[in-house]
């Protein structure tokens, strides 16, 4: 029911398309790009229910305040304290390690405004976790969500960042002077 609800809401009464020919891997570090506006995250858990999928995601602590916190665990999202340093990485690792199913959303930019220099972190729980990365886009223009490139990391994490950030230099956010790719 939540499935066809969601596909209804996003494509009959919001108007977008869905393109997606990636699998449905019982585990993976999903990239979630441009990240240009609040809307992304409304966008994105309509979409990935309208898929019969359901994901994690990360969001400041700051968002977390009653009554907003209950519906954000509620959906799945982990608060995060970017203020201190912690093995939040490693913690992630071995938590995918773990489960039988693992799908965390990541938004490698790490903010709405424009920022080149994305975190690595989500190449770094891939790696260690030995799981897939799958490139989700949301283009604005085109009212497309797109998810057809899948990265099996190597270790190269330099290249692989970059090869990632071209990918997504074809599409738009809501926002596009908030998305930036080079330095």
């Amino acid at each position: 029911m939540k499935k066809a609800l969601c596909h209804f809401l996003l494509v009959k009464i919001l108007g977008w398309k869905i393109r997606v020919t990636v699998p449905d891997y019982k585990k993976c570090i999903i990239v979630v790009a441009p990240h240009t506006s609040n809307w992304d995250f409304i966008l994105g858990e309509i979409f990935y229910s309208a898929i019969g999928r359901k994901t994690n995601l990360l969001m400041k602590k700051e968002w977390f305040f009653f009554p907003i916190n209950i519906i954000l665990r509620s959906i799945g999202v982990i608060p995060v304290d970017r203020g201190h340093s912690s093995s939040l990485t490693s913690q992630l690792i071995k938590h995918a390690k773990n489960q039988s199913e693992f799908h965390l959303a990541i938004t490698p930019e790490g903010t709405r405004s424009a920022n080149s220099k994305w975190k690595r972190g989500f190449y770094h729980i891939a790696m260690g976790a030995q799981i897939p990365i799958v490139l989700y886009a949301i283009d604005f223009p085109s009212k497309t969500i797109v998810g057809e490139k899948v990265i099996i990391p190597t270790g190269d994490a330099d290249k692989e960042i970059e090869d990632i950030k071209k990918y997504y230099t074809h599409f738009v956010g809501k926002n596009p002077e908030n998305f930036k790719i080079t330095g």
